[in-house]
Protein backbone atom coordinates (compact mmCIF):
# COMPACT_ATOMS: atom_id res chain seq x y z
CA UNK A 1 0.00 0.00 0.00
CA UNK A 2 1.76 2.91 -1.12
CA UNK A 3 -0.06 5.93 -1.37
CA UNK A 4 -3.80 5.22 -0.20
CA UNK A 5 -4.77 7.01 2.67
CA UNK A 6 -4.90 5.46 6.01
CA UNK A 7 -8.39 4.79 7.52
CA UNK A 8 -7.80 6.95 10.50
CA UNK A 9 -7.79 9.54 7.52
CA UNK A 10 -10.84 8.99 5.95
CA UNK A 11 -13.61 11.33 6.60
CA UNK A 12 -16.62 8.22 7.07
CA UNK A 13 -13.97 7.04 9.75
CA UNK A 14 -12.90 10.58 11.30
CA UNK A 15 -17.08 10.55 11.28
CA UNK A 16 -17.63 7.71 13.37
CA UNK A 17 -15.08 8.79 15.96
CA UNK A 18 -16.32 12.18 16.42
CA UNK A 19 -19.85 10.72 17.17
CA UNK A 20 -17.96 8.33 19.51
CA UNK A 21 -16.18 11.33 21.66
CA UNK A 22 -19.86 12.80 21.56
CA UNK A 23 -21.74 10.13 22.62
CA UNK A 24 -19.12 9.68 25.78
CA UNK A 25 -19.26 13.25 26.38
CA UNK A 26 -23.27 13.39 26.72
CA UNK A 27 -22.93 9.82 29.14
CA UNK A 28 -20.49 11.42 31.06
CA UNK A 29 -19.14 8.61 33.06
CA UNK A 30 -17.36 8.90 36.06
CA UNK A 31 -16.45 6.81 39.21
CA UNK A 32 -16.48 8.18 42.73
CA UNK A 33 -17.61 6.82 46.22
CA UNK A 34 -17.23 3.76 45.52
CA UNK A 35 -19.97 3.77 42.50
CA UNK A 36 -20.33 4.17 38.69
CA UNK A 37 -22.11 7.67 37.99
CA UNK A 38 -23.25 8.74 34.48
CA UNK A 39 -25.89 11.00 32.60
CA UNK A 40 -27.74 7.81 31.93
CA UNK A 41 -31.84 7.84 33.31
CA UNK A 42 -32.82 4.27 34.11
CA UNK A 43 -36.30 2.77 33.91
CA UNK A 44 -38.53 1.48 37.08
CA UNK A 45 -36.89 -2.05 35.85
CA UNK A 46 -33.62 -0.65 36.50
CA UNK A 47 -33.54 1.98 39.04
CA UNK A 48 -36.35 0.78 41.27
CA UNK A 49 -40.11 3.14 42.48
CA UNK A 50 -43.66 2.70 41.60
CA UNK A 51 -45.86 2.28 38.61
CA UNK A 52 -49.90 3.28 38.41
CA UNK A 53 -52.46 2.65 36.60
CA UNK A 54 -54.98 5.17 36.32
CA UNK A 55 -58.67 5.27 34.86
CA UNK A 56 -60.47 8.03 33.33
CA UNK A 57 -63.51 8.62 34.94
CA UNK A 58 -65.88 9.18 31.59
CA UNK A 59 -68.49 7.80 29.83
CA UNK A 60 -69.67 8.42 25.83
CA UNK A 61 -73.13 8.40 25.18
CA UNK A 62 -75.60 8.63 22.39
CA UNK A 63 -79.27 9.93 23.41
CA UNK A 64 -82.59 11.41 23.07
CA UNK A 65 -84.73 14.18 24.93
CA UNK A 66 -88.05 16.09 24.57
CA UNK A 67 -87.04 19.77 23.85
CA UNK A 68 -90.13 21.30 24.78
CA UNK A 69 -89.72 18.59 28.62
CA UNK A 70 -86.29 19.81 29.20
CA UNK A 71 -87.21 23.47 28.81
CA UNK A 72 -90.70 22.84 31.13
CA UNK A 73 -89.09 20.66 33.24
CA UNK A 74 -85.53 22.75 33.83
CA UNK A 75 -87.43 26.46 33.95
CA UNK A 76 -90.23 24.98 36.24
CA UNK A 77 -87.13 24.29 38.41
CA UNK A 78 -85.12 28.05 37.79
CA UNK A 79 -87.71 30.04 37.82
CA UNK A 80 -89.71 28.65 40.89
CA UNK A 81 -92.91 28.53 38.45
CA UNK A 82 -94.79 24.82 37.91
CA UNK A 83 -97.14 26.61 35.11
CA UNK A 84 -94.54 26.66 32.45
CA UNK A 85 -96.17 26.14 29.25
CA UNK A 86 -94.50 25.68 26.11
CA UNK A 87 -96.12 26.88 23.57
CA UNK A 88 -94.09 26.36 20.39
CA UNK A 89 -90.91 23.84 19.83
CA UNK A 90 -88.89 24.74 16.50
CA UNK A 91 -85.47 22.88 15.16
CA UNK A 92 -83.45 26.27 16.44
CA UNK A 93 -85.82 27.44 19.22
CA UNK A 94 -88.39 26.82 21.91
CA UNK A 95 -91.03 29.12 23.16
CA UNK A 96 -92.31 29.10 26.44
CA UNK A 97 -94.90 30.96 28.89
CA UNK A 98 -94.01 31.60 32.61
CA UNK A 99 -96.36 33.14 35.24
CA UNK A 100 -92.89 35.26 36.65
CA UNK A 101 -91.92 38.36 35.84
CA UNK A 102 -88.45 37.71 34.30
CA UNK A 103 -85.79 39.41 32.14
CA UNK A 104 -83.66 38.96 29.06
CA UNK A 105 -80.99 38.73 31.67
CA UNK A 106 -81.85 36.61 33.69
CA UNK A 107 -82.90 33.84 30.57
CA UNK A 108 -79.38 34.42 29.50
CA UNK A 109 -77.96 33.42 32.76
CA UNK A 110 -79.24 30.38 33.04
CA UNK A 111 -76.84 29.11 30.04
CA UNK A 112 -79.75 27.58 27.91
CA UNK A 113 -78.56 30.29 24.79
CA UNK A 114 -80.50 33.51 23.59
CA UNK A 115 -83.60 34.77 24.65
CA UNK A 116 -85.55 37.47 23.84
CA UNK A 117 -88.16 38.38 26.26
CA UNK A 118 -91.73 40.34 26.08
CA UNK A 119 -94.86 40.31 27.95
CA UNK A 120 -97.61 37.30 27.85
CA UNK A 121 -101.39 38.69 27.86
CA UNK A 122 -102.68 38.25 30.38
CA UNK A 123 -99.99 38.58 32.80
CA UNK A 124 -96.78 36.63 32.99
CA UNK A 125 -93.33 36.54 30.16
CA UNK A 126 -93.52 35.11 26.89
CA UNK A 127 -89.99 33.74 26.07
CA UNK A 128 -87.99 32.64 23.20
CA UNK A 129 -84.94 30.61 23.71
CA UNK A 130 -82.79 30.42 20.43
CA UNK A 131 -81.62 26.79 21.22
CA UNK A 132 -81.54 23.20 19.21
CA UNK A 133 -82.27 19.87 20.84
CA UNK A 134 -78.46 19.51 20.75
CA UNK A 135 -77.89 22.10 23.08
CA UNK A 136 -80.97 22.01 25.46
CA UNK A 137 -79.81 17.94 25.70
CA UNK A 138 -76.14 19.20 27.00
CA UNK A 139 -77.42 21.78 29.63
CA UNK A 140 -80.19 19.49 31.26
CA UNK A 141 -77.49 16.97 31.41
CA UNK A 142 -74.96 19.37 32.87
CA UNK A 143 -77.27 20.72 35.50
CA UNK A 144 -78.61 17.34 36.30
CA UNK A 145 -75.40 15.09 36.74
CA UNK A 146 -73.62 18.20 38.18
CA UNK A 147 -70.73 17.45 35.41
CA UNK A 148 -68.80 18.96 32.36
CA UNK A 149 -70.87 17.38 29.40
CA UNK A 150 -68.90 17.88 25.88
CA UNK A 151 -71.13 17.63 22.57
CA UNK A 152 -69.55 15.73 20.21
CA UNK A 153 -70.57 16.79 16.63
CA UNK A 154 -71.82 14.54 14.05
CA UNK A 155 -75.07 13.59 13.13
CA UNK A 156 -76.29 12.09 16.09
CA UNK A 157 -76.58 13.56 19.04
CA UNK A 158 -73.79 12.39 21.61
CA UNK A 159 -71.82 13.37 24.71
CA UNK A 160 -68.45 13.14 26.50
CA UNK A 161 -70.04 13.05 29.78
CA UNK A 162 -66.96 13.50 32.32
CA UNK A 163 -67.98 12.41 35.37
CA UNK A 164 -68.26 8.14 36.45
CA UNK A 165 -71.81 7.18 35.52
CA UNK A 166 -74.07 4.58 35.04
CA UNK A 167 -76.04 3.50 31.80
CA UNK A 168 -79.29 3.35 34.39
CA UNK A 169 -78.30 6.61 36.18
CA UNK A 170 -78.13 7.93 32.88
CA UNK A 171 -81.55 6.83 31.93
CA UNK A 172 -82.79 7.68 35.29
CA UNK A 173 -81.73 11.67 34.17
CA UNK A 174 -83.41 11.50 31.28
CA UNK A 175 -86.78 9.68 31.55
CA UNK A 176 -88.45 12.81 32.93
CA UNK A 177 -87.80 14.55 30.07
CA UNK A 178 -88.92 11.80 27.57
CA UNK A 179 -85.35 10.67 26.41
CA UNK A 180 -82.91 7.50 26.48
CA UNK A 181 -79.41 6.26 25.84
CA UNK A 182 -79.43 5.04 22.72
CA UNK A 183 -75.40 4.03 22.91
CA UNK A 184 -73.37 3.49 25.91
CA UNK A 185 -69.03 3.50 26.19
CA UNK A 186 -67.02 3.45 29.24
CA UNK A 187 -64.08 5.90 28.40
CA UNK A 188 -63.29 9.33 27.29
CA UNK A 189 -62.47 10.70 23.68
CA UNK A 190 -59.21 10.99 22.07
CA UNK A 191 -58.61 14.45 22.95
CA UNK A 192 -60.12 14.47 26.23
CA UNK A 193 -57.37 11.39 27.14
CA UNK A 194 -54.49 13.27 25.20
CA UNK A 195 -55.42 16.35 27.87
CA UNK A 196 -55.21 14.32 30.98
CA UNK A 197 -52.04 12.96 30.23
CA UNK A 198 -50.70 16.11 29.10
CA UNK A 199 -51.76 17.97 32.43
CA UNK A 200 -50.56 15.12 34.35
CA UNK A 201 -46.90 15.18 32.74
CA UNK A 202 -46.87 18.65 33.38
CA UNK A 203 -47.79 18.51 36.93
CA UNK A 204 -45.42 15.68 37.83
CA UNK A 205 -42.72 17.35 35.98
CA UNK A 206 -43.32 20.63 38.09
CA UNK A 207 -42.79 18.70 41.07
CA UNK A 208 -39.19 17.90 40.50
CA UNK A 209 -40.14 14.19 38.83
CA UNK A 210 -38.61 14.37 35.43
CA UNK A 211 -38.71 12.24 32.49
CA UNK A 212 -42.06 9.80 33.67
CA UNK A 213 -43.20 7.55 31.18
CA UNK A 214 -46.81 8.14 30.91
CA UNK A 215 -48.30 5.83 28.52
CA UNK A 216 -52.28 5.57 27.04
CA UNK A 217 -54.14 2.24 26.54
CA UNK A 218 -57.59 2.67 24.85
CA UNK A 219 -59.63 5.60 25.53
CA UNK A 220 -60.32 5.14 29.35
CA UNK A 221 -56.50 4.03 31.06
CA UNK A 222 -53.37 5.75 31.74
CA UNK A 223 -50.27 4.21 32.96
CA UNK A 224 -47.56 5.87 34.67
CA UNK A 225 -43.38 4.58 35.79
CA UNK A 226 -42.30 6.36 38.70
CA UNK A 227 -38.99 5.28 39.05
CA UNK A 228 -37.12 6.13 42.43
CA UNK A 229 -40.64 6.72 44.06
CA UNK A 230 -42.39 4.41 46.41
CA UNK A 231 -45.55 2.99 46.28
CA UNK A 232 -47.38 5.30 48.69
CA UNK A 233 -45.48 8.17 47.53
CA UNK A 234 -46.46 7.35 43.86
CA UNK A 235 -50.40 7.35 44.99
CA UNK A 236 -50.14 10.53 46.88
CA UNK A 237 -48.78 12.19 43.42
CA UNK A 238 -51.46 10.75 41.53
CA UNK A 239 -54.06 11.50 43.77
CA UNK A 240 -53.14 15.57 43.83
CA UNK A 241 -54.02 16.74 40.03
CA UNK A 242 -57.74 16.42 39.95
CA UNK A 243 -60.54 18.39 38.69
CA UNK A 244 -60.63 21.82 39.93
CA UNK A 245 -63.53 24.17 40.26
CA UNK A 246 -64.40 27.34 41.29
CA UNK A 247 -67.82 27.71 43.06
CA UNK A 248 -69.96 30.26 44.46
CA UNK A 249 -71.74 30.54 48.12
CA UNK A 250 -75.48 30.54 47.11
CA UNK A 251 -77.32 30.09 50.66
CA UNK A 252 -76.16 28.24 53.85
CA UNK A 253 -73.98 25.37 52.45
CA UNK A 254 -75.50 25.51 48.87
CA UNK A 255 -72.74 26.10 46.42
CA UNK A 256 -73.45 26.95 42.05
CA UNK A 257 -70.97 26.51 39.68
CA UNK A 258 -68.99 29.48 38.32
CA UNK A 259 -66.00 27.90 36.75
CA UNK A 260 -63.72 25.09 35.69
CA UNK A 261 -59.94 25.38 35.82
CA UNK A 262 -59.81 25.48 31.62
CA UNK A 263 -60.79 28.98 32.00
CA UNK A 264 -57.66 29.88 34.10
CA UNK A 265 -55.26 31.19 31.20
CA UNK A 266 -52.04 31.80 33.54
CA UNK A 267 -50.83 31.47 36.92
CA UNK A 268 -48.00 33.55 38.72
CA UNK A 269 -45.70 33.18 41.63
CA UNK A 270 -46.55 33.29 45.14
CA UNK A 271 -45.76 36.69 46.42
CA UNK A 272 -46.27 38.96 49.18
CA UNK A 273 -49.12 41.71 49.15
CA UNK A 274 -49.34 44.72 50.47
CA UNK A 275 -49.09 43.67 54.63
CA UNK A 276 -47.01 40.99 54.45
CA UNK A 277 -49.87 38.70 53.30
CA UNK A 278 -49.26 35.76 51.03
CA UNK A 279 -51.00 35.61 47.46
CA UNK A 280 -51.24 33.76 44.01
CA UNK A 281 -52.43 35.87 40.99
CA UNK A 282 -54.46 34.06 38.01
CA UNK A 283 -55.85 35.14 35.26
CA UNK A 284 -58.98 33.95 33.76
CA UNK A 285 -59.62 33.67 30.28
CA UNK A 286 -63.00 36.31 28.78
CA UNK A 287 -65.34 33.43 29.39
CA UNK A 288 -64.65 32.64 32.53
CA UNK A 289 -64.31 36.54 33.63
CA UNK A 290 -67.69 36.93 32.43
CA UNK A 291 -68.94 33.85 34.33
CA UNK A 292 -67.56 34.85 37.58
CA UNK A 293 -69.23 38.54 36.92
CA UNK A 294 -72.56 37.33 36.31
CA UNK A 295 -72.55 35.11 39.46
CA UNK A 296 -71.24 37.41 41.46
CA UNK A 297 -73.77 39.66 40.85
CA UNK A 298 -76.89 37.53 40.88
CA UNK A 299 -76.39 35.85 43.93
CA UNK A 300 -74.62 39.10 45.24
CA UNK A 301 -71.34 38.88 46.53
CA UNK A 302 -70.99 41.98 45.12
CA UNK A 303 -73.05 43.92 47.38
CA UNK A 304 -72.39 41.21 50.36
CA UNK A 305 -69.03 39.25 49.88
CA UNK A 306 -68.97 37.60 53.50
CA UNK A 307 -72.46 35.96 52.73
CA UNK A 308 -71.48 34.72 49.22
CA UNK A 309 -67.75 32.97 49.58
CA UNK A 310 -65.82 32.12 46.47
CA UNK A 311 -64.93 27.85 46.97
CA UNK A 312 -62.36 26.54 45.13
CA UNK A 313 -62.81 22.28 44.89
CA UNK A 314 -60.06 19.94 43.77
CA UNK A 315 -61.29 16.30 43.05
CA UNK A 316 -64.43 17.66 44.86
CA UNK A 317 -62.32 18.81 47.72
CA UNK A 318 -62.61 22.13 49.20
CA UNK A 319 -58.82 23.72 48.76
CA UNK A 320 -59.12 27.12 49.20
CA UNK A 321 -62.30 29.48 50.07
CA UNK A 322 -62.73 33.38 50.62
CA UNK A 323 -64.84 36.08 49.87
CA UNK A 324 -64.77 39.12 47.00
CA UNK A 325 -62.06 41.36 48.02
CA UNK A 326 -64.23 44.57 48.49
CA UNK A 327 -62.70 46.68 46.14
CA UNK A 328 -62.84 43.59 43.25
CA UNK A 329 -66.84 43.39 44.15
CA UNK A 330 -66.91 46.99 43.49
CA UNK A 331 -65.48 46.60 39.98
CA UNK A 332 -66.89 43.74 38.97
CA UNK A 333 -70.08 45.18 38.93
CA UNK A 334 -69.64 47.43 35.91
CA UNK A 335 -67.03 44.97 33.85
CA UNK A 336 -65.86 41.68 34.22
CA UNK A 337 -61.88 41.18 36.33
CA UNK A 338 -59.49 38.91 34.23
CA UNK A 339 -56.67 39.27 37.07
CA UNK A 340 -57.07 38.24 40.04
CA UNK A 341 -55.50 37.46 43.49
CA UNK A 342 -56.05 34.88 46.09
CA UNK A 343 -54.54 35.46 49.24
CA UNK A 344 -53.60 32.79 51.54
CA UNK A 345 -52.45 34.43 54.72
CA UNK A 346 -49.21 35.85 56.46
CA UNK A 347 -46.06 33.96 57.49
CA UNK A 348 -44.52 30.87 56.82
CA UNK A 349 -48.45 28.83 56.73
CA UNK A 350 -49.32 31.73 54.53
CA UNK A 351 -46.38 31.20 52.15
CA UNK A 352 -47.27 27.30 52.17
CA UNK A 353 -50.90 27.69 51.05
CA UNK A 354 -49.90 29.84 48.55
CA UNK A 355 -47.56 27.40 47.26
CA UNK A 356 -50.33 24.80 47.14
CA UNK A 357 -52.21 26.72 45.91
CA UNK A 358 -50.17 27.41 42.78
CA UNK A 359 -49.89 23.78 42.09
CA UNK A 360 -53.80 23.14 41.86
CA UNK A 361 -54.02 26.66 40.07
CA UNK A 362 -51.65 25.47 37.58
CA UNK A 363 -52.26 21.46 36.48
CA UNK A 364 -55.16 20.54 39.04
CA UNK A 365 -57.28 21.02 36.15
CA UNK A 366 -57.98 17.88 34.80
CA UNK A 367 -60.91 17.04 32.60
CA UNK A 368 -61.86 14.40 34.14
CA UNK A 369 -61.30 12.82 37.88
CA UNK A 370 -58.98 9.82 37.70
CA UNK A 371 -59.18 6.30 39.89
CA UNK A 372 -55.98 4.37 40.73
CA UNK A 373 -56.95 1.08 39.87
CA UNK A 374 -53.85 -0.81 39.65
CA UNK A 375 -50.48 -0.38 41.76
CA UNK A 376 -47.11 -2.19 42.46
CA UNK A 377 -43.72 -1.66 43.20
CA UNK A 378 -39.93 -2.80 42.11
CA UNK A 379 -37.61 -2.14 45.21
CA UNK A 380 -34.02 -0.54 44.56
CA UNK A 381 -32.59 -3.63 45.45
CA UNK A 382 -34.00 -5.26 43.18
CA UNK A 383 -33.29 -2.71 40.78
CA UNK A 384 -29.83 -2.76 41.36
CA UNK A 385 -29.70 -6.51 40.78
CA UNK A 386 -31.76 -6.25 37.41
CA UNK A 387 -29.31 -3.30 36.50
CA UNK A 388 -26.46 -5.89 37.28
CA UNK A 389 -27.65 -8.87 35.70
CA UNK A 390 -28.16 -6.65 32.10
CA UNK A 391 -24.41 -5.82 32.70
CA UNK A 392 -23.40 -9.05 32.97
CA UNK A 393 -25.74 -10.01 30.10
CA UNK A 394 -24.08 -7.26 27.59
CA UNK A 395 -20.62 -8.65 28.06
CA UNK A 396 -21.54 -12.23 28.17
CA UNK A 397 -23.05 -11.04 24.69
CA UNK A 398 -19.99 -9.71 23.21
CA UNK A 399 -17.47 -12.62 24.77
CA UNK A 400 -19.93 -15.10 22.24
CA UNK A 401 -19.79 -13.00 19.56
CA UNK A 402 -16.33 -12.38 19.21
CA UNK A 403 -16.00 -16.20 19.91
CA UNK A 404 -18.16 -16.49 17.42
CA UNK A 405 -16.35 -14.06 14.77
CA UNK A 406 -13.16 -16.05 15.96
CA UNK A 407 -14.40 -19.54 15.18
CA UNK A 408 -14.80 -18.20 11.66
CA UNK A 409 -12.01 -16.09 10.54
CA UNK A 410 -9.36 -16.36 13.06
CA UNK A 411 -8.07 -13.22 11.91
CA UNK A 412 -6.91 -11.08 14.86
CA UNK A 413 -7.20 -7.98 12.03
CA UNK A 414 -10.93 -8.86 11.29
CA UNK A 415 -12.11 -9.87 14.85
CA UNK A 416 -10.67 -6.17 16.27
CA UNK A 417 -12.34 -4.66 13.89
CA UNK A 418 -15.75 -5.84 14.03
CA UNK A 419 -15.83 -5.85 17.44
CA UNK A 420 -14.99 -2.26 17.98
CA UNK A 421 -17.30 -1.48 15.81
CA UNK A 422 -20.26 -3.31 17.23
CA UNK A 423 -19.09 -1.67 20.91
CA UNK A 424 -19.02 1.86 19.28
CA UNK A 425 -22.58 1.58 18.01
CA UNK A 426 -23.28 0.65 21.83
CA UNK A 427 -21.89 3.52 22.82
CA UNK A 428 -23.32 5.94 20.66
CA UNK A 429 -26.67 4.44 21.20
CA UNK A 430 -26.25 4.87 25.07
CA UNK A 431 -24.92 8.20 24.58
CA UNK A 432 -28.08 9.31 22.35
CA UNK A 433 -30.49 7.90 25.06
CA UNK A 434 -28.58 10.02 27.74
CA UNK A 435 -29.10 13.41 25.49
CA UNK A 436 -32.54 13.25 24.99
CA UNK A 437 -33.05 11.90 28.25
CA UNK A 438 -34.80 8.38 27.64
CA UNK A 439 -34.87 6.26 30.32
CA UNK A 440 -33.24 2.91 29.99
CA UNK A 441 -35.39 -0.47 30.78
CA UNK A 442 -35.51 -3.85 30.45
CA UNK A 443 -37.38 -3.67 27.34
CA UNK A 444 -34.30 -1.04 25.38
CA UNK A 445 -31.50 -3.09 27.02
CA UNK A 446 -33.25 -6.09 24.66
CA UNK A 447 -33.33 -3.76 22.01
CA UNK A 448 -29.33 -2.80 22.43
CA UNK A 449 -28.56 -6.29 22.33
CA UNK A 450 -31.04 -7.05 19.15
CA UNK A 451 -28.88 -4.11 17.79
CA UNK A 452 -25.35 -5.54 18.49
CA UNK A 453 -26.94 -9.27 16.62
CA UNK A 454 -28.12 -7.53 13.75
CA UNK A 455 -24.73 -5.38 13.35
CA UNK A 456 -22.34 -8.16 13.34
CA UNK A 457 -24.69 -10.12 11.09
CA UNK A 458 -24.03 -6.90 8.60
CA UNK A 459 -20.57 -6.41 9.44
CA UNK A 460 -20.32 -10.75 8.57
CA UNK A 461 -21.72 -9.93 5.25
CA UNK A 462 -19.64 -6.64 4.10
CA UNK A 463 -16.23 -9.31 5.41
CA UNK A 464 -17.89 -12.11 3.07
CA UNK A 465 -18.37 -10.22 0.28
CA UNK A 466 -15.20 -8.30 -0.04
CA UNK A 467 -13.55 -11.62 0.80
CA UNK A 468 -14.67 -14.08 -1.80
CA UNK A 469 -12.33 -15.59 -3.32
CA UNK A 470 -10.54 -15.92 -0.51
CA UNK A 471 -8.55 -13.07 -1.26
CA UNK A 472 -8.95 -8.79 -1.55
CA UNK A 473 -9.92 -8.08 -4.63
CA UNK A 474 -8.72 -4.72 -6.41
CA UNK A 475 -10.37 -1.91 -5.88
CA UNK A 476 -12.81 -1.88 -8.83
CA UNK A 477 -13.62 -5.21 -7.64
CA UNK A 478 -13.66 -4.37 -4.26
CA UNK A 479 -16.23 -1.43 -4.16
CA UNK A 480 -18.70 -3.73 -6.69
CA UNK A 481 -18.95 -6.20 -3.88
CA UNK A 482 -19.05 -3.61 -0.90
CA UNK A 483 -22.00 -1.86 -3.06
CA UNK A 484 -23.88 -5.72 -3.48
CA UNK A 485 -23.02 -6.53 0.27
CA UNK A 486 -24.75 -2.93 1.23
CA UNK A 487 -27.66 -3.42 -1.09
CA UNK A 488 -28.58 -6.28 1.32
CA UNK A 489 -27.74 -4.44 4.46
CA UNK A 490 -29.96 -1.50 3.58
CA UNK A 491 -33.06 -3.86 2.77
CA UNK A 492 -32.52 -5.78 6.12
CA UNK A 493 -32.18 -2.89 8.19
CA UNK A 494 -35.54 -1.34 6.03
CA UNK A 495 -37.20 -4.49 7.13
CA UNK A 496 -36.49 -3.80 10.90
CA UNK A 497 -37.76 -0.21 10.34
CA UNK A 498 -40.56 -1.42 8.82
CA UNK A 499 -41.25 -4.21 11.38
CA UNK A 500 -40.96 -1.57 14.90
CA UNK A 501 -43.30 0.98 13.36
CA UNK A 502 -46.07 -0.33 14.50
CA UNK A 503 -44.55 -0.33 18.09
CA UNK A 504 -43.28 2.91 17.74
CA UNK A 505 -46.54 5.03 16.61
CA UNK A 506 -48.83 2.91 18.25
CA UNK A 507 -47.17 3.11 21.89
CA UNK A 508 -47.64 -0.52 22.78
CA UNK A 509 -46.83 -0.12 26.57
CA UNK A 510 -42.81 -1.12 27.07
CA UNK A 511 -42.39 -1.96 24.08
CA UNK A 512 -42.21 1.17 22.79
CA UNK A 513 -38.61 1.70 24.37
CA UNK A 514 -37.80 -1.64 22.26
CA UNK A 515 -39.08 -0.20 19.35
CA UNK A 516 -36.82 3.02 19.54
CA UNK A 517 -33.77 1.91 20.82
CA UNK A 518 -33.97 -0.85 17.58
CA UNK A 519 -34.83 1.64 15.15
CA UNK A 520 -31.84 4.09 16.70
CA UNK A 521 -29.46 1.78 16.52
CA UNK A 522 -30.06 0.05 13.05
CA UNK A 523 -30.14 3.53 11.36
CA UNK A 524 -26.77 4.36 13.79
CA UNK A 525 -25.46 1.08 11.89
CA UNK A 526 -26.06 1.82 8.58
CA UNK A 527 -25.63 5.77 8.29
CA UNK A 528 -22.32 5.99 10.51
CA UNK A 529 -20.38 2.31 11.49
CA UNK A 530 -20.73 0.08 8.53
CA UNK A 531 -19.64 2.60 6.18
CA UNK A 532 -16.30 2.99 8.37
CA UNK A 533 -16.20 -0.67 9.02
CA UNK A 534 -16.18 -0.92 5.43
CA UNK A 535 -12.87 1.55 5.07
CA UNK A 536 -11.44 0.02 8.47
CA UNK A 537 -11.41 -3.66 7.32
CA UNK A 538 -10.21 -2.92 3.75
CA UNK A 539 -7.11 -1.18 5.42
CA UNK A 540 -6.63 -4.16 8.56
CA UNK A 541 -6.77 -6.62 5.38
CA UNK A 542 -4.48 -4.71 2.93
CA UNK A 543 -1.91 -4.84 6.06
CA UNK A 544 -1.93 -8.37 6.72
CA UNK A 545 -1.51 -9.45 2.52
CA UNK A 546 2.27 -10.70 1.63
CA UNK A 547 1.58 -8.62 -1.95
CA UNK A 548 2.71 -4.78 -2.34
CA UNK A 549 -0.98 -3.76 -3.12
CA UNK A 550 -1.35 -0.48 -4.77
CA UNK A 551 -4.91 -0.30 -5.37
CA UNK A 552 -4.78 -0.38 -9.23
CA UNK A 553 -6.57 -3.35 -11.25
Amino acid sequence: MNDEERFYENPRVLLLAFVILASIFAIMPSYSGGEFHSNLDYGLDLEGGSWLQLQLQGVVAQVTADPGLIVKSEFARLLDDSSINVDEVAVNSVTFTTSKETSKKTIDAFGFGSSSVSSAPGGGTRVTLQANEFSLTGKYLENNLNAEVIPIPGNFIRFEIRKAVTEAELNAVLAPVGGKVDMFRLGVTEETRDLTKKILDDKLNKIGLKEIPIRTVGDNYILIDLAGVDITTAREIASKPGKFEIRIQVEGNETAHVVYGDQITSVGVPEQERGGAWGVSFVLSDKGAAALRDAAIKYGAVTNPGAHLLNMYLDEKLVFSAPLAPELARNIQSVPVRNLVSTTGMDEEGKTRAKELQVHLRAGALPVNVEVIGSGQVSAELGEKFKEQVAIAGILTLIVVAFVVYLRYRQRNIIIPMLATSFSEVIIILGFAALIGWQLDLPSIVGIIAVIGTGVDHLIIITDEVLAGGALPPTKVYKSRLTKAFAIIFAAAATVLVAMSPLLFMGFGALKGFAVITIVGVLIGVLIARPAYAVIIKDMLVENTDLDYTGED
